[in-house]
């Protein structure tokens, strides 16, 4: 997914208004050991962008970032920030990868396995208490979504994160004893 960026001159909360006014969302840049970098992105390019990103799946999509001297890096999204009556996004923060450089991301766990499951023919509905999983690992290492499959829980049973199959080169960063999928009654 690439983005075209522009640098950031002004830090006046008049600079900010108006780039936003010309149709860009001002950014910050972040790198290891360096300070944050200001820049601006086009609008309607991050917009069509996230238009075709899965929900829940933001976290661990990976950016290009293209200024307008031609440097290209590849990025994630850390934080981003909506408007709170119009939903626009008003700013983002992206984090550089950098090959030899762990990085702490929120992984996208998904349900498989729903259509077939035995506890949701009997009248149960399938609960997630927990979507995602923070992990530590390489951006190489960086699995896109995790995957469980609820297809033989039954009423009342669970599945835990330990239950999920976490690559070994992957650490994650909370307890494993969490439930993240249970079968419940209406």
């Amino acid at each position: 997914m690439k983005l075209q960026t522009v640098d950031r001159k002004g830090t006046k909360k008049s600079d900010v208004k108006r780039l936003r006014r010309e149709g860009f969302i001002p950014a910050v840049l972040y790198r290891r050991s360096q300070p944050g970098e200001n820049i601006a992105v086009n609008g309607s390019q991050f917009s069509a962008i996230l238009r075709h990103v899965k929900p829940g799946h933001l976290p661990t999509t990976i950016f290009s970032l293209n200024d307008e001297s031609g440097k290209e890096r590849r990025v994630i999204i850390k934080e981003i920030q909506y408007a709170i009556t119009t939903y626009d996004v008003t700013h983002l923060d992206f984090e550089e990868l950098l090959p030899d450089h762990k990085i702490n991301v929120k992984v996208p766990i998904e349900c498989i396995g729903q259509v077939d499951c035995v506890g949701i023919k009997l009248g149960g509905v399938l609960r997630q208490p927990i979507r995602h999983l923070r992990i530590r690992c390489l951006p190489k290492d960086m699995p896109l979504f995790l995957e469980i499959d609820v297809q033989h829980l039954a009423l009342f049973q669970t599945k835990r994160l330990h239950d999920l199959d976490i690559p070994p080169t992957v650490r994650p960063l909370v307890d494993l004893n969490e439930v993240v999928a249970a079968i419940v009654k209406r």
